[in-house]
């Protein structure tokens, strides 16, 4: 159950940055685009750590310590 957690967690994040970051993009001019662009990079970083955790957890729970 809890690898199921981490994966719903690192879908919304797979999801949520690259949109964060068009929009990002898309508004250049904005005066939020460079912490709208630096939002979307954490997500996008996150998104890669929590897979690697999720992935992580899920072999513990199939193969043991």
């Amino acid at each position: 159950m809890k690898s199921l957690q981490y994966f719903a967690y690192t879908l919304m994040l797979m999801f949520g940055a690259p949109i964060v970051i068009y929009q990002a993009f898309k508004n250049q001019e904005h005066p939020f685009y460079w912490p709208v662009l630096i939002i979307g990079l954490i997500m996008g970083i996150g998104a890669i750590v929590m897979a690697f955790i999720s992935l992580r957890v899920m072999m513990r729970s199939f193969f043991g310590d």
